[in-house]
């Protein structure tokens, strides 16, 4: 080997380590403790879990180790969990965005009812709006750090009763999964019900609620399909994303090579195989509801598949320009609305305005 040759392939050599990812030893020696979304749920179960108690000390050879559970586990309802980070009492955690609307109302841009009515329409719009996210959470929680943005399955409605579409549910009284949700119930002429998870099934099975907006797959974990009888699929209620942060402190303390890595190791180990199972978990679970199809998650309901038409699309799309944009417009500054125009709006091409 020549000079020439020699020094040409010591510096592709040293171009290759110096863009390969961190390796375990280049990482700090930490801790990270993770407080999760629903337990009993799949993306709880199935992702979350194993990515935080199991994949990361095992990718950082041990460097990294973790102490996990979740909100309702430690006997909390979801919405203070960032607030919570940001008093230094959680380093790590994911809840649904719409939990947290009141301390941040901005997180209600990423998502509203029927503003996405597929999944690769749903991502577009997170990683559109992902920028804007990322400084919400610096300034509503402290310097807080954006690590996740992920969806449950397609928020339909399940309903105790007898509908053949959207207008049917005028009149009745239905739980909403977030603000806008039962905004955009009580445009259709539904009451619009603020009631926990939890509390579900309950009032669906006495006739306190008439229907309920949740994720298919969610709907099925939780017995939802025992006490309703009609579903209704279209994303009533959005994608219901959960997004994970980490407290500002703990994100500042970290290294550059630990950053990037878990960075990368949460995009590739945890953010894509979510987005990947989001249109299977929507199809399995409508499925496992109604017997339409194969349910590999035990024995299938029998709940009626109500059909959308074209007028139910018409109807979503004038409530959601109409009513649904404007209030939310109203209800933060200027430049969030802005910026949502200016991603949000350019990929589905809506306009916000106060």
């Amino acid at each position: 080997m020549n000079t020439k040759t020699a020094l040409v392939s010591a510096s592709l050599i040293g171009l290759a380590f110096a863009s390969s990812p961190a390796l375990a030893q280049d990482l700090d020696k930490t801790s990270f403790n993770y407080v999760g979304s629903w337990s009993s749920l799949s993306l709880y179960q199935n992702f979350e879990r194993p990515f935080w108690e199991k994949h990361v000390p095992e990718a950082s050879d041990g460097q990294i180790t973790t102490e996990v559970t979740t909100f309702d586990q430690m006997g909390l309802g979801g919405g203070e969990v960032y607030r919570l980070m940001s008093r230094n009492v959680i380093e790590v955690t994911s809840t649904v965005a719409d939990y947290a609307v009141e301390d941040a109302p901005e997180l209600e841009g990423l998502d509203m009812p029927m503003i996405a009515p597929d999944v690769e329409t749903a991502r577009k719009v997170a990683e559109a709006y992902r920028p804007v996210l990322a400084d919400a959470f610096e300034q509503r929680y402290d310097g807080a750090h954006l690590l996740a943005v992920v969806p449950y399955p397609s928020q339909m409605v399940f309903c105790n009763a007898d509908i053949d579409g959207l207008s049917d549910l005028k009149g009745m009284k239905v739980r909403a999964s977030g603000r806008t949700t039962a905004e955009f119930l009580q445009a259709l002429g539904a009451e619009g019900i603020t009631l926990n998870f939890s509390e579900v099934p309950g009032a669906l099975q006495r006739g306190v609620i008439d229907c309920a907006v949740t994720g298919s797959l969610s709907g099925y974990s939780s017995g939802w399909h025992e006490v309703s009888t009609h579903l209704y699929p279209l994303p009533v209620g959005g994608w219901d994303h959960v997004v994970t942060a980490m407290n500002g402190k703990k994100w500042n303390s970290l290294s550059e090579e630990t950053q990037q890595w878990l960075t990368a190791e949460i995009k590739e180990n945890y953010e894509d195989p979510v987005w990947a199972s989001a249109v299977e978990e929507t199809k399995e679970g409508i499925a496992c509801l109604t017997g339409n199809g194969e349910c590999s998650r035990g024995d299938a309901g029998d709940m009626v598949l109500v059909e959308a038409t074209d007028n139910d699309f018409t109807e979503a799309a004038r409530h959601l320009e109409e009513t649904l944009l404007p209030n939310w417009a109203q209800r933060v500054d200027q430049q969030w609305v802005d910026r949502w125009n200016e991603t949000v709006g350019e990929v589905t091409g809506l306009s916000a305005s106060k």
